[in-house]
């Protein structure tokens, strides 16, 4: 699956909203959503471990583990708990002063990628809407 959008901002800004926590805090996930984030560490075999707390009072824990971390450029991490397994890669490129943000999820198996096609796609994009928000009033 693959998403991606071109932010108003300089790669460098972008790359930070992603790895700071207090950034990251306030815009990952989906509409409604706001997060807890229990561990952070950006860098190979570093942990990320977060619970989303949904807007209907469900907490949703995950955790992954950094697979590569290149400052400005690209993050990749394996998303392992609970479910939904699947690598994800992010690049920041740099667009004259504008950044496109992509990120590319693979999943384990076609029939994983299939069943939750409908739902992430469109997270993801709300994901985006909210940097996008972030970045217009951090």
């Amino acid at each position: 699956m693959v998403n991606a959008r071109v932010f108003d901002a300089p790669r460098e800004r972008l790359f930070r909203a992603f790895t700071d926590p207090e950034q990251l805090k306030h815009w990952w996930g989906p509409d409604g959503f706001t997060n807890t984030i229990q561990a952070f560490d950006p860098r190979p075999g570093g942990v990320w471990k977060l619970v989303m707390h949904g807007p209907d009072g469900s907490d949703y824990h995950n955790e992954s583990v950094f697979a590569e971390v290149a400052e400005p450029s690209r993050v990749v991490f394996d998303h392992i708990e609970p479910v939904h397994r699947f690598r994800m890669s992010m690049t920041f490129d740099d667009e004259s002063g504008r950044t496109r943000l992509t990120w590319r999820m693979r999943f384990e198996d076609a029939a994983e990628a299939q069943r939750v096609r409908g739902f992430v796609a469109a997270a993801n994009e709300q994901n985006f809407d909210r940097l996008a928000r972030h970045l217009a009033t951090a």
